[in-house]
């Protein structure tokens, strides 16, 4: 019989466009001695959000190799009789612990390491106001609403690094997945390879008495890891989020010519990579003493662990030799580690900074205008209709900005670029172009 076979996947881009809000209405109401029947042109729904939402039952990013374009549903538009139309409802998109989400320029914008906990991804758009919100005293009939806000859109990249409280690290053929399939219930697939695994494994230690932990068997580093030689950057990641690191070392002689070297070869490789690594708590375990002639690197080890205040605990991953004492030395050491701040289930919320508007000359006859709020207020705007045109540029005025391009220099028939938009001056109101 065939089983399944789960792929492990710890990186992803993926795009992600959030609900649109719906346009606001243009209506009026048909009654006595109100104009125009009186607008009742009701607001457009908000557009959807994407969310990313931790699971923990999940380990991989494998959802996200084959389909990685997200869409959130838009708001329904504002309809007559002051009818707003419905929300758009929220994407949630789940990862496992321990996922970054970064920007494509690489800005992490959120570590998510908590069960349920949520980061906004992309807002859903606003709803346009309909015409019964723009009536006043000035203008009892309104005849203009806006458009619905784009809800953001944007690639992001997603990153996975393994949550385990220890790290086993080693060469290949070293014994570390027999040594996780020994003390937890994890059953990595276990050979003499002439080559190393490509995906790390977890398992859970249970000592009895509410004891527990979780290891992560890191695929063996080789030489030059740390410039990315195998896959030493994908390996390497995992070991940034462990609070105790094992070096296990093949004592035997079999898989490596002098045990001694290979332990410095880690270090090293560990040290180029983040050299805050090997500053955190380490215990060497001298695998595979069940084979002849492990004596002497045993010692060896001890002689040079001493110098840097590693304690070295010979072991059989084939016998358990040893096992119990490595288990126990392992909870000593983080019971003696500081509690580390988890962060609590909830929204995690990065704060974006509003962009001021600002207006900029291009060229003889060009100009632009950016910032958050006149890129939104454009957006919203309906171009075919006079009259929110007249609104768009009013609210302009009062935000100095139609005064900013007058000190610049603008000319009737000029070119202003807003967002999107491109758009030609007359003296105190633009045209579409």
């Amino acid at each position: 019989m065939l089983g399944a076979i789960v792929m492990f996947l710890d990186y992803a881009e993926i795009y992600i466009k959030a609900g649109d809000g719906g346009n606001g209405a243009v209506a009026f109401r048909r009654e006595k001695y109100v104009p125009f029947g009186g607008p009742s042109g009701g607001d457009g729904g908000k557009g959807g959000d994407v969310i990313l939402e931790v699971d923990e039952g999940l380990s991989t990013l494998i959802d996200f190799r084959y389909n990685k374009h997200f869409r959130a549903e838009r708001g329904e538009h504002g309809k007559g009789n002051d009818m707003h139309g419905r929300n758009g409802k929220d994407l949630v998109l789940r990862v496992p612990p321990g996922t970054q989400v970064r920007s494509q320029a690489g800005v992490l914008l959120a570590d998510l390491t908590t069960h349920g906990q949520r980061f906004v991804a992309g807002r859903g758009g606003r709803g346009g106001r309909g015409n019964a919100r723009f009536a006043g005293p000035g203008n009892q009939a309104p005849r203009m609403a806006e458009k619905g806000e784009p809800g953001e859109e944007r690639w992001l990249r997603l990153e996975l690094k393994v949550l385990a409280h220890v790290g086993l690290v080693g060469l290949p053929n070293a014994g570390k997945s027999t040594l996780l399939s020994r003390i937890s219930a994890a059953r990595p697939k276990i050979a003499d390879y002439p080559f190393t695994t490509l995906d790390p494994h977890l398992g859970v230690v249970d000592l009895g008495e509410g004891r527990s932990f979780v290891v992560a068997d890191i695929p063996g580093l080789i030489e030059g890891a740390h410039e990315g030689k195998g896959l030493g950057h994908r390996f390497l990641k995992h070991i940034e989020r462990t609070n105790v690191l094992v070096y296990v070392i093949d004592a035997s002689g079999a898989s490596v010519d002098d045990p001694v070297e290979a332990f410095h070869t880690l270090r090293c490789e560990l040290a180029l990579y983040n050299e805050e690594l090997i500053h955190r708590a380490q215990i060497i375990a001298a695998n595979k003493i069940d084979i002849p002639g492990h004596e002497t690197a045993v010692e060896s080890l001890q002689e040079q662990a001493a110098k840097l205040g590693i304690e070295v605990v010979p072991i059989s991953s084939v016998t358990g030799a040893g096992i119990a004492r490595l288990l126990n030395l392992l909870w000593e050491k983080m019971a003696s580690l500081p509690k580390p701040e988890r962060s609590g289930t909830g929204q995690v919320v990065v704060h974006t900074t509003e962009t001021a508007d600002r207006v900029e000359k291009l060229s003889e006859g060009e100009f632009r205008i950016t910032g958050r709020w006149v890129e939104r207020t454009a957006a919203m705007t309906d171009w075919d209709n006079p009259e929110s045109v007249w609104f768009f540029t009013e609210r302009l005025k009062k935000r100095g900005l139609i005064s900013q391009l007058q000190k610049a220099g603008i000319s009737s028939g000029d070119i202003v670029h807003i967002g999107k938009y491109t758009l030609n001056w007359r003296p105190n109101e633009f045209d579409t172009k």
